[in-house]
Formats: C-alpha cells, sequence, structure tokens
C-alpha cells in the first residue's frame, strides 16, 4: 500500500480542494487502485493567519496542531499544508508529529534554485510577506525577487479577500493589473505563495510565467509517497 499524504487543510477551503485536485492530476495512475491514499482535513475556523502574524490576533496554532493530531491519529504518514502564511508556524507543527511534513516555502525555493529563476514577484498575502517566508531564503540563494509595493499589496489582499467571500471574478479583475505592472518594472516570473492564488488565476496557470507553490508542494508528496 502506498504511503497516505495528510492534508491539513481549510486554510481556505478552496485552496483545499484545490490541493486535492493536484493530487489527482500529478498521480500517474490509470485506475483508482492506482491513486495516492489521502486524509484531508478542512477546519475553516482556524484563526486568521496574517491577523495573527501583523497586529497579535488569536493564533491559529492550537487549531493546527489539534488537525495535525487527528491526521496522525488517523494513519497520514505525509503531512501537507496548503496555506503559505500558516508556515510561519511550521517549526512548531513540525516537532509535533512523526509524520513527515513537507514545507511549502521551502519546496518552491527549492525549485526557482534548480530553475535560475531571478526577476521574480512575490504574490502572497501581507502576512507572508512581512514575515519575509519567502525573502529570507531568496537572499540566502542570491535570488533577484521584488516585492509589490504598499498599494499594490493592498490590492493582492483585496483580491485574496473577495475571493474568500465568494467573488472570483472580482478576485481576478483585481489582481491582473497588479501582475501587468510588475512586468512593466521587468518582472519575468511570479511566485504564486498564496494558496488562493492559482486557484484565483486558473485561467492563466497554465502560462510558464507563474510557479505554483501548490504545485510544487504536490509533487514533492506525490514522490515521497
Amino acid at each position: 500500500m502506498k504511503k497516505i499524504i495528510g492534508v491539513l487543510g481549510g486554510m481556505g477551503p478552496a485552496a483545499t480542494l484545490d490541493a486535492m485536485e493536484k493530487i489527482i492530476k500529478n498521480t500517474p495512475a490509470t485506475c483508482d487502485q492506482e491513486h495516492i491514499p489521502v486524509i484531508a482535513i478542512s477546519f475553516p475556523d482556524i484563526p486568521d493567519r496574517t491577523a495573527s502574524i501583523l497586529s497579535g490576533g488569536e493564533s491559529p496554532l492550537n487549531k493546527m496542531l489539534a488537525a495535525l493530531r487527528i491526521l496522525e491519529a488517523a494513519g497520514a504518514q505525509c503531512i501537507i499544508m496548503p496555506c503559505n502564511t500558516a508556515h510561519y508556524w511550521y517549526d512548531e507543527l513540525r516537532v509535533s508529529t512523526k509524520a513527515h511534513f513537507l514545507n511549502i516555502i521551502d519546496i518552491t525555493c527549492n525549485k526557482i534554485v534548480s530553475e535560475g529563476v531571478n526577476n521574480i514577484a512575490i504574490l502572497a498575502t501581507t502576512g507572508t510577506i512581512k514575515a519575509n517566508l519567502y525573502q529570507d531564503r531568496l537572499r540566502k540563494e542570491n535570488v533577484r525577487f521584488v516585492i509589490p509595493d504598499d498599494i499594490q499589496q493592498g490590492v493582492i489582499m483585496d483580491s485574496i479577500l473577495a475571493y474568500k467571500s465568494g467573488d472570483g471574478e472580482r478576485a481576478y479583475q483585481l489582481l491582473k493589473p497588479v501582475i501587468y505592472q510588475l512586468k512593466n518594472i521587468g518582472v519575468e516570473r511570479f511566485i504564486m505563495g498564496c494558496t488562493e492564488i492559482p486557484v484565483i488565476l486558473r485561467k492563466d496557470c497554465d502560462k510558464k510565467e507563474y510557479i505554483d507553490a501548490t504545485e510544487e508542494l504536490v509533487r514533492c508528496a506525490i514522490d515521497w509517497c
């Protein structure tokens, strides 16, 4: 039997579903029995990660730990967490489980380094940006990157929140002009560093200019299994 992937999800629910779909899409299976067993939890009541990082709001750690324990007790052997901002608490989560816990930030940065990518912009929540989750690793690897300015970052957050509230078209229309603005200053590639962004840009996701962190995480989990 293949190893079991556990999905620590709900941050948000659509991003969790996207990760599940990508597990299926990326698994080289010709029948049901060849697919990888998956146990998924979607706890959308996990406190807001960006609010906790920026303003000291309620920490999501306890609820994430509770979800992690359920996954481990159910037999999950490889954990993925399709939320970039939640990786601010990755170290605390990793030491709390015997399961193999993959890190979406490290995996995505490994992809960037292996491809020799530069002039890359980080599209992410303000929590992920302010916590330097991507920047710290990219600086160590001497990767040239661009952070959206404050106005652009505000629009990115508005786009993410619009999608979370059910308005996918508005989310898309908000985000696309920011991408064009960043291209105009020399950005060549974009990290989809929030797991809602691949869903918002679903119609564009096949373009090579995007590096989909969710996709890279899922592929790594499949390889591990």
